[in-house]
């Protein structure tokens, strides 16, 4: 029996079925198409536009193909996700997953992060998050994610606007949040 698992794991790896690893510099020169928005190194200077240094490669790999397959929608995303394959999917994912996460500016309103903290804990948010809100395989990084992105996430999930990935999960999450409760846990999560 394990002579014959051995054969047919071979005789896969022979026939090249296994996906190859991703190839970080790949994603690097394929990530100049993600500059403008996202900025240098992953790090977003833009309102609204997410950083994407040091999201986990899965978060990454899963929203560029809900973008692709328009399971999640946005107009600036939609003409950019259209040129990339599979492999490149792939690269840009372990490309910005290897970048250094955005420093946390210092906290100007202690008082608001406090409150963030009890909506944070309330909500669970570590229980998918981690406890460091780094995010894990397919779960976004949110520590020290821009502010306004922040909201503007959360309101979204909260109205049903955005849809992919754990959907159902910070639809449930998001619902109940008050919009002051909102402001502090992504003002909280920024500043981590």
């Amino acid at each position: 029996m394990r002579r014959a698992f051995v054969g047919a794991l071979a005789v896969l790896m022979s026939c090249g079925s296994f996906a190859r690893a991703a190839d970080i510099a790949a994603g690097k020169e394929k990530a100049e198409l993600c500059v403008g928005c996202h900025g240098e190194n992953g790090i977003s200077q833009m309102e609204n536009m997410p950083s994407l240094a040091a999201q986990p490669d899965l978060f990454i790999q899963w929203q560029l193909v809900f973008f692709r397959a328009g399971t999640r929608k946005n107009e600036q995303m939609q003409p950019i996700v259209e040129q990339l394959n599979n492999e490149d999917i792939r690269n840009l994912g372990a490309y910005f997953a290897s970048l250094p996460p955005p420093k946390p500016k210092e906290d100007d309103n202690p008082d608001l992060s406090k409150k963030g903290a009890q909506a944070s804990a309330g909500r669970r948010c570590a229980s998918c998050h981690l406890d460091t809100y780094a995010g894990t395989k397919a779960v976004a990084r949110v520590a020290g994610q821009r502010e306004e992105y922040l909201v503007k996430a959360l309101r979204d999930y909260k109205t049903g606007v955005r849809a992919g990935g754990a959907m159902a999960a910070m639809a449930d999450v998001a619902f109940p949040l008050s919009e002051e409760e909102i402001e502090a846990l992504a003002h909280y999560l920024a500043h981590l």
